[in-house]
């Protein structure tokens, strides 16, 4: 009941401030968010060190802020930034070069797709967000209610033991589905059958965002991210399909979609 109640809470919630809040304001509730799943991410890492995770914080920040800019100039200043982070990190905090690399990736593996959902509302408005939104949500729902109908052969029991092939099956077909029923509503123009290798690319990646935020976990001997959202574990373990899908969805709107 708990799970169902903050499920329901943080669906409204969301869909709430993507409807309501201007473009400005859903950047600043993106870098909110990426502030807290990098917090997280700094406790699956490991280190211990409080200006390291302040740091992490701060760098995938304005990871995020800057990526909702669209400004190319502006990777190659992060990049540049980030290098110089981990430099000091390993240098006068004495950090190992592998827990600085990783926090480096935490900045982008966070800030970058969060600052692209505020880019993609942006470009494409509420309605095109909470298509984006909406399509990883059937994919997790599908994935979990198929395979626990259906499930019998494991897809990852090394990292993930609950997840099956048929349960990802069912994510596939479902999700690919809805944006294919959607979508052409939500972007004119375009048929059902254009955003059927799009939808394939949405789920199939963000099944490998949850899986490769379940072996980070696994590493670090944890269940859940956090415990912020009740009977939903943390941040980061709400967002980690959709990390893996807003790169390709964002392309598509300023590559393919014409927008």
């Amino acid at each position: 009941m708990t799970r169902l109640v903050s499920g329901v809470v943080l669906a409204v919630a969301v869909t709430a401030g993507v409807w309501w809040l201007p473009a400005i304001g859903l950047q600043v509730l993106a870098c909110v968010v990426a502030a807290l799943a990098a917090h997280e991410y700094a406790g699956i890492v490991g280190g211990g060190r409080r200006a390291g995770e302040v740091g992490l914080a701060l760098v995938t920040v304005v990871t995020c802020w800057w990526s909702a800019s669209g400004s190319p100039e502006h990777v190659f200043l992060l990049i540049a930034a980030g290098l110089i982070l981990v430099g000091a990190d390993v240098i006068v905090s004495g950090t190992s070069i592998g827990l600085a690399a990783a926090r480096f990736f935490g900045a982008w593996y966070i800030g970058l797709p969060l600052g692209l959902l505020a880019s993609v509302h942006q470009i494409g408005g509420p309605p095109v967000t909470l298509l984006l939104l909406a399509t990883i949500v059937v994919s997790d729902s599908s994935q979990y209610y198929t395979g626990r109908a259906f499930g019998r052969r494991p897809l990852a029991p090394a990292i993930s033991p609950k997840k099956t092939i048929e349960g990802a099956i069912g994510g596939v077909v479902c999700a690919t589905a809805f944006l294919c029923l959607v979508g052409p509503r939500v972007l004119d123009g375009r048929s059902a059958a254009s955003f059927a290798p799009l939808g394939l690319a949405l789920v199939i990646l963000g099944i490998g965002g949850d899986l490769f935020e379940s072996r980070l976990k696994r590493a670090a001997g944890l269940k859940d991210s956090s415990s912020l959202i009740p009977g939903h574990g943390g941040v980061l373990d709400r967002i980690d399909a959709l990390l893996f899908a807003i790169p390709p969805f964002y392309l598509y709107l300023r590559g393919f979609g014409g927008l």
